[in-house]
């Protein structure tokens, strides 16, 4: 039975984002896209894509003599999960430490505050 662990290593993310981009990928496909930015093997980019799969973040298909490989999961709610992980993990849960942490280390410009704040006022409040 595949499990579906929540938090992607940096290497399964790098993957993911090639896949997510692409909507499907061969390993080929997404070996050629990363090693545009560095140095890869192509066996540890078939072996991640395989564990990525036995997690089940990619479902594979058999297409020819490949296997055509397609999230399963959208990339915000990965990436959402990601997040909401590591707030619990960092923060106990509370976002309100992430972004004080941010706007502490300056590491929100103020169009990035301008955009909290929209959405801050856009969000309906609780009955």
């Amino acid at each position: 039975m595949k499990t579906k662990a929540r938090t992607l290593t940096e290497q399964e993310l790098e993957i993911m984002k090639v896949v997510w981009e692409k909507k499907t990928a061969t390993v080929r496909e997404v070996y050629e896209a990363l090693r545009e930015r560095k140095a890869v093997a192509y066996t540890t980019v078939s072996t991640m894509m395989n564990i990525l799969e036995t997690k089940g973040h990619l479902v594979k298909q058999p297409e020819g003599r490949a296997y055509v490989y397609e999230p399963s999961q959208a990339q915000t709610r990965v990436i959402s999960g990601m997040v909401q992980e590591f707030v619990d993990r960092v923060f106990d849960g509370a976002a309100q430490g992430l972004l004080l942490n941010l706007v502490k280390e300056r590491k929100l410009s103020k169009r990035d505050l301008q955009e909290i704040s929209r959405l801050i006022e856009e969000t309906p409040e609780e009955p």
